[in-house]
């Protein structure tokens, strides 16, 4: 699956969905943006059962604020709404592999529970 360019208008419908979505922030002139992207494209082909969406941060400069991204790249995976990981740094494959079968392991019941708990303690 190719990756989806993510922006202020597409975001929330992209990455609120009920699967995983695994977002790369990363900018033109940055160099490990440009070498992690064979990368993330390579597991994007692998793991057609997940959205993998890429922020453009100078040309979504408001979408990199919202997520506070000070550094890039930053690799965030969200799953059924809920931010499972955000990092900043280039990982080579095997580690992207690694994390994304950590991503699908998730009890999500749990981790909607506990989002809940916390809310209602405010």
């Amino acid at each position: 699956m190719a990756t989806v360019e993510l922006t202020t208008e597409n975001f929330n419908d992209v990455v609120g969905g009920s699967g995983i979505v695994l977002v790369d922030f990363w900018a033109e002139w940055c160099g490990p943006c440009r070498a992690f992207a064979p990368t993330f494209e390579a597991a994007s082909e692998k793991n057609e059962d997940i959205t993998f969406g890429k922020v453009d941060t100078e040309a979504q400069q408001e979408l990199a604020a919202t997520f506070g991204i000070r550094s890039i790249p930053t690799l965030m995976i969200v799953r059924e709404g809920v931010v499972l990981f955000s990092q900043p740094g280039a990982l080579p494959g095997n580690a992207l592999d690694d994390l994304i079968e950590q991503a699908r392991k998730v009890d999500m019941e749990e981790v909607h529970a506990k989002v809940a708990e916390a809310q209602q303690q405010g």
